[in-house]
This record gives structure tokens, sequence and C-alpha cells, in this order.
């Protein structure tokens, strides 16, 4: 990873999820600071909304049921080792000493987690074991829109490189300003706000 690290550059759960969807809005965003309006979309709006009443929910019950003994909520955390930064909704403390990220999506459960969930979770637990170092063996997703199901990750050492593979590919766009290839799936092309610039 060393030799296309950059000074400076810090990569977001956020900006993965971009990658995941397709690396071309990577090129757009970071090279190119096209910004892609997000602001106007209504799912973002409406996660939005629920992050900031989630600390109102009584959520005490699922605590119990994870074996929490102490949440650290909305922490920002930042690794120059990984370039990763990003805020972590809940930091749990569990009973066995580890810790674990616990996110909310303002989404519903339809009998699997998503990659996209599972990644970013992994990338939670990377900077909690940088901040905090503590083991971190699994994470948590709250889906909002299933009455707060929780579901529970268990990490394996190839979670953890399977993401940070995905931040150095991201950092090579960035530093050499490629023009990477897009998504295979031409349906999410259909509503995408790069679509008209996207060759």
């Amino acid at each position: 990873m060393e030799e296309i690290l950059k000074e400076g550059v810090y990569i977001t759960p956020s900006e993965v999820i971009e990658y995941l969807y397709c690396p071309r809005f990577i090129y757009f965003m970071n090279c190119l600071a096209i910004p892609q309006h997000e602001e106007q979309r209504y799912k973002v709006l409406m996660g939005r909304e629920i992050h900031k009443e989630k600390a109102k929910l009584n959520k005490a019950y699922l605590r119990k049921k994870l074996h929490c003994i102490k949440r650290d909520i909305s922490v920002y955390l930042a690794s120059s080792k990984y370039h990763l930064k990003g805020v972590v909704d809940e930091v749990l403390f569990l009973e066995d000493g580890t810790l674990a990220p616990f996110d909310y999506k303002f989404t519903e459960y339809k009998d699997r987690l998503y990659r996209t969930h599972k990644i970013q979770s992994t990338l939670y637990a990377i900077l909690i074991k940088e901040n905090y170092q503590k083991n971190v063996n699994r994470g948590y997703i709250c889906y909002t829109r299933s009455k707060n199901l929780v579901k529970e990750i268990a990490f394996q050492e190839r979670n953890f490189e399977k993401a940070l593979d995905i931040i150095e590919d991201i950092l090579r766009i960035i530093q050499s300003g490629y023009y990477p290839n897009g998504t295979k799936y031409l349906s999410k092309c259909i509503d995408c706000c790069y679509k008209n610039i996207c060759i």
C-alpha cells in the first residue's frame, strides 16, 4: 500500500460505498471535483433525519441483547496509517472486552446483509481497532425501517484485507487521476447524477 499513499489523503466509508456502486464516482468527485448533489436524494435526506432522531429512541433492550456495558455516540475517528476517516454512529464496549461498531440504516432488512453494509461496518471496525487499541470481532447494523432489527456481522481477517484493498484502489484513482472502468450493471446508470458526462 505504501507505494500509492498520498500524504494528507483520507478516504471515508461513504466514498467507499460510492466506489462500490461505481468506481467512476471517485474520479468525478475527487479528481474532477464535481459534486453529486446528494442533498437532493430522498434516502440520504431521510437517513440524516434518522441519525438526528436516533438518540431519542429507547434501545436499552438492544444493549442487553448485545451484552453492551457502555457506548460512545457519534465518534469521529481517523487513521493516518490506513488513510481512513469517518464518524461511527456508536462504538459499543462489550462484556468480553472487545469493541464493536453499531450503525443505523434507514432501510428495511431484506433477508440478507448487503455487501456495502458489511464493508462499511468493516471500515468502522478498522478505525475502532486503530484508535481504541482493542479487538473488534463483530459489528452491528440496525435497520430502522424493520422495527430497529439488529443484525450481527462476524469479522474475519479476509474482511479486513478486502476493505483495505478497496481503499488502495481508491487511493490509486485519486493519486494517478486515471479514469476507471464503470459499473457492469447498466441499470445503475439510469438514475446516476453523472450519466451526462460519463463516457
